[in-house]
């Protein structure tokens, strides 16, 4: 499905138009804007006998998922940004060609950025933001926007593990903490390139117009720098909570084998005494005291509780 809009030579916005009426009055717009929202196969066959786009930059469109990146082909730019789903933080590709005369999005998923961002452009009304350089800036801010949900949903999940008490499960804790880690690699792979992509074009010198727009285009760079912090911020605390459960973990463990410590080494001398006097020989004189049965259990209480007096003194059982 395509959607058009464009901006006629006095400045005016007009939407719903078709291929026809670009062709046929070409000439009237000052600049124009397609986007191509899950193409069939005929309109795919648009950016090559339409456009005329160079061939690597169509087989981009067609081969998902690419990294974000920039290409320039004569007076064309071919930008490849990816789109973000805050809720099952799934990524598509949208891509993006600039030109002087129009700008073309092209994406085989729907993306309610597009939407908006061309809502934006049909709402202004300032001559500076009638030129396509402009529509691509407010594609990239509104894309990058929506990054911003899913960074602080799983801000939030981390801020909740870091005050959990720690009655439940500590491997269930920490299958949720490495979750919430593999989702962060996730979005990194987003968040970089991407900043990587508009720290280069901020520093190209092959895209004219570009300075107009450049405080734009670095406002959005610096949204993205502010994910990255936020994305290392909270790969940091994933690896501080998962060394605080594993430490905890540990601890516990060792107060554990602590405390089978004590009991197996005061049982020894118990077992001991209740293996000499279990064996069957018949000259063992205590075996016919009339109190010996009685004065043994004695002797092992005693010795059992001054073993436990000891240990407990120790701060064994601290």
């Amino acid at each position: 499905m395509l959607s058009i809009m464009a901006v006629t030579k006095q400045h005016e916005r007009v939407e719903g138009l078709t291929l026809e009426d670009i062709r046929l009055r070409y000439e009237d717009y000052e600049w124009f804007w397609i986007d191509f929202d899950q193409p069939s196969e005929e309109e795919i066959g648009l950016l090559e006998t339409m456009f005329h786009f160079h061939p690597l930059a169509i087989e981009d469109c067609l081969h998902r998922l690419q990294r974000p990146k920039l290409d320039h082909y004569g007076d064309t730019h071919f930008f490849v940004l990816h789109s973000l789903q805050a809720e099952t933080l799934f990524v598509h590709e949208v891509n993006l060609f600039v030109h002087e005369r129009f700008i073309v999005t092209f994406h085989m998923q729907p993306s309610p950025e597009l939407g908006a961002a061309m809502a934006k452009m049909m709402a202004t009304t300032k001559e500076l933001h009638g030129c396509t350089l402009h529509a691509a800036y407010m594609v990239m801010d509104e894309l990058v926007d929506r990054y911003f949900p899913a960074m602080y949903a799983l801000d939030d999940q981390l801020a909740e593990k870091e005050i959990d008490d720690t009655s439940r499960s500590g491997t269930a804790l920490l299958d949720e903490i490495f979750a919430i880690r593999a989702k962060l690699l996730h979005l990194r792979k987003t968040f970089m390139p991407m900043r990587d992509l508009l720290y280069r074009l901020l520093s190209s010198d092959r895209i004219a117009g570009l300075q107009e727009q450049r405080a734009f285009f670095a406002d959005v760079h610096d949204h993205l720098l502010k994910l990255s912090e936020m994305l290392d911020a909270s790969r940091e605390m994933t690896a501080d909570l998962r060394d605080s459960y594993i430490s905890y973990s540990s601890n516990r463990m060792n107060g554990i084998m602590k405390t089978l410590t004590v009991i197996t080494t005061i049982f020894m001398p118990l077992t001991f005494i209740a293996g000499l006097y279990g064996m069957n020989f018949d000259r063992m004189p205590e075996l016919h005291l009339r109190w010996g049965y009685f004065g043994v259990l004695t002797v092992m209480g005693l010795l059992g509780g001054v073993m436990f007096l000891w240990f407990k003194r120790k701060g064994w059982f601290d």
